[in-house]
């Protein structure tokens, strides 16, 4: 006679129909409709509209070119915030590690509105940076800001369970053979941190591409110089031209699929060989 170890939850049959019809339901159907909905354009016209159109490209630029750079900020000090929060005991570190979940809660609108007033020209801390020649709100930095903001906790809460499984004895261990920190931390540390690190980095990319609220207010939304492709959609679907929104959408669907295929792919090939 033989025994079936208990499962807790069903069998595999029935898991995987729920969660195929809920990845249906939710991301496949409205994708596949905006897919569909492009179709309905001629080749011509849609390379006019969404590739060809000078004020397009300059917002493509805007926002794959921000959330890059943000993304990239946020992967750097990101990982410094997540290895203090785990590695150092400190007064006002669960104070710190609470705070890093803010963005999280809070409307990116009022994240916007909140930049801006500290950073325009009249701000409290805009009117410091004004004489020196630097401008953060209505310009490129502003943007960057607000995609910082909302994408650090993604790769902090990536990292910190990353950091707490990695193994102090292997690092006393290369301590003690003679390794320097330096050495210790690119041979050993960041290596093995490598895959969590990649993957709070095409999340913090993947917020910022598609990020609007906090962007709107801080960008002054600024044809060919601050305008994001997100604003641009809205504003064809204020005109009813919902081909058009659905053109761009396309556009930005396929460029945000192909980074996040790299940025996984490298994460892949990362894990494969800490893992050799």
């Amino acid at each position: 006679m033989t025994t079936r170890a208990y499962n807790p939850l069903p069998g595999f049959g029935l898991t995987m129909g729920i969660s195929l019809s809920y990845v249906g339901l939710i991301v496949i159907i409205p994708l596949a409709g905006l897919l569909l909905s492009v179709t309905q354009m001629s080749v011509n016209e849609f390379i006019r509209v969404a590739v060809l159109d000078p004020r397009v490209l300059a917002s493509y630029r805007v926002s794959f070119g921000s959330a890059g750079i943000a993304a990239s900020i946020n992967a750097l000090f990101g990982f410094i915030v997540a290895w203090v929060l785990v590695r150092y005991r400190f007064p006002g570190r669960r104070f710190l590690d609470a705070i890093v979940d803010i963005p999280f809660a809070l409307p990116t609108a009022v994240s916007g509105i909140a930049l801006t007033t500290l950073y325009a020209s009249t701000g409290w801390i805009g009117r410091y940076l004004e004489p020196l020649g630097v401008q953060v709100a209505y310009a490129r930095p502003g943007i960057v800001l607000a995609l910082v903001l909302v994408g650090l906790p993604f790769t902090v809460r990536t990292l910190q369970p990353a950091i707490q499984e990695l193994e102090i004895d292997m690092e006393e261990a290369a301590a003690s053979l003679g390794a320097n920190r330096v050495h210790i931390f690119f041979r050993i540390i960041l290596p093995t941190l490598m895959p969590a690190l990649l993957t709070g980095f095409s999340l913090a990319l993947a917020r910022g591409i598609g990020e609007f609220g906090s962007v709107y207010f801080i960008a002054g939304n600024l044809p060919m110089r601050t305008e994001i492709a997100p604003l641009l959609i809205i504003m064809k679907l204020e005109q009813f031209d919902y081909l058009g929104a659905a053109a761009i959408g396309t556009v930005m669907l396929v460029v945000s699929f192909a980074l996040l295929l790299t940025v996984n792919i490298l994460q892949w090939l990362s894990r494969r060989s800490s893992v050799s």
